[in-house]
């Protein structure tokens, strides 16, 4: 017995919106107001995550993820260049004096100055405690990450823009929001307007799942199973929800899990040991669950 279509249409629709626009406004303005101990610096506001991607979803993913970049500096992967490319980029890098370090304790203060002793860095972003009308948001200081394909020089080289930031464990994580962001949107515009409330219905689905315990919280992250729907083909998003489920559904259980994307399309979805990639373990355990969900008719 399928979860009803009247179920999956509530599911399907978007969270809060005005307030989260309110809320990064408040935040983006501070973050790039001219009295910012890094002001004249090269520096890029934007949002990711959920909201920035319009798949939030009602009570739950609350907080505004943004990112300020740090673009005057960058780290980069040459793994992808010959040894006559690598060794054209080396002759041409230059250290820097002012790094993430550097930067990243200068936002936190600016942020402390601003929004009061509630900040607070945590392993990966600095979370600002909402207040009145601001949702909580996590604020993620970073720098640019290019990844090469192709080096010559300076001015002729072809490499992918990403960032790049440390955990509090020191482990640095380089991703790719705005290939994320941009196809995302892409697949949504291919797929007649459905990919991303076909998401929305898998992120609500997901969360009544783990309170009906169904499934344990933190196998399944939002940005996974975006990837993952995302590496479905496009005609599997139909006009109907429950048709779009059992299609997608049916797709992924005999699919090569092992060739699937991430949303970016720079990382594989499922690897072992990243910590941008999925496990296999969490990936074959959440579809079993969502199978046994589905077919219990909960909803």
């Amino acid at each position: 017995m399928a979860i009803s279509e009247n179920q999956l249409e509530t599911w399907s629709h978007v969270g809060s919106q005005q307030q989260s626009a309110a809320t990064y406004q408040a935040i983006k303005s501070v973050l790039e107001h001219p009295d910012a101990p890094y002001a004249g610096r090269g520096i890029e506001v934007f949002l990711q995550g959920s909201y920035g991607n319009d798949t939030n979803v009602r009570g739950s993913e609350s907080d505004v993820d943004v990112v300020i970049c740090l673009a005057d500096v960058f780290n980069s992967d040459i793994s992808g260049l010959d040894p006559a490319e690598k060794e054209a980029y080396e002759a041409n890098r230059l250290p820097a004096k002012y790094g993430l370090k550097e930067f990243k304790s200068e936002v936190v203060a600016w942020l402390k100055a601003n929004f009061g002793g509630g900040v607070t860095p945590g392993r990966k972003a600095i979370a600002v405690p909402g207040e009145g009308n601001r949702r909580a948001s996590d604020v993620l200081a970073c720098i640019e990450h290019h990844r090469y394909s192709s080096y010559r020089s300076p001015s002729d080289n072809r490499h992918h823009v990403g960032i790049s930031f440390m955990t509090a464990d020191g482990d640095r994580i380089v991703n790719f929001p705005r290939q994320h962001k941009q196809n995302c949107t892409s697949k949504h515009q291919a797929t007649s307007n459905r990919f991303k409330p076909n998401v929305r219905v898998l992120k609500n689905m997901r969360n009544a799942m783990v309170d009906e315990g169904f499934l344990k919280k933190g196998v399944a992250p939002s940005f996974f199973l975006e990837g993952m729907l995302w590496s479905v083909p496009n005609q599997n998003f139909v006009a109907g929800y429950q048709q779009s489920f059992e299609n997608y559904l049916h797709w992924l259980e005999r699919c090569n899990a092992n060739e699937l994307s991430c949303a970016n399309d720079l990382y594989w979805l499922i690897r072992e040991n990243s910590h941008v990639c999925w496990n296999m373990q969490n990936y074959q355990t959440f579809l079993a669950a969502v199978r046994r969900y589905w077919n219990s008719g909960h909803r």
